[in-house]
């Protein structure tokens, strides 16, 4: 079970009360880049609604908000000119083993170099 909180600076960020530097803005989307960004080109992007995780997401979102979703990340590599090109990588974190920071349902978009590979820290 999911548990949502309404306080994380992702829906803080999609009510209003924390600025942010919009990249793209759908109905169920938002697109912004990182405050403290891992690479030249390092997007996250958001669904709306109230969701923790990719697994939460997925099992609860509308089509609508999928297809949404997906269909901005698509839009952000082509804006960022991530794609077509040398490529990039898209991450997302889930819960405390996949050391998610923020309880919001987020993709990282990261490119303009090359990111090296994964290595587990254990």
């Amino acid at each position: 079970m999911h548990s949502y909180d309404p306080q994380n600076i992702f829906a803080r960020i999609l009510r209003g009360e924390i600025p942010n530097k919009t990249v793209l803005e759908t109905e169920h989307s938002l697109a912004f880049h990182d405050i403290n960004p891992a690479a030249p080109v390092h997007v996250l992007v958001i669904p709306k609604g109230a969701y923790v995780t990719f697994d939460d997401f997925a099992a609860n979102a509308s089509a609508e908000e999928i297809v949404d979703f997906h269909r901005a990340c698509a839009q952000v590599c082509q804006m960022t000119g991530v794609m077509p090109g040398k490529g990039y990588r898209a991450i997302t974190n889930a819960a405390e083993h996949g050391l998610q920071e923020v309880p919001h349902y987020h993709l990282h978009i990261l490119g303009g170099r090359p990111m090296g590979r994964l290595v587990d820290p254990a």
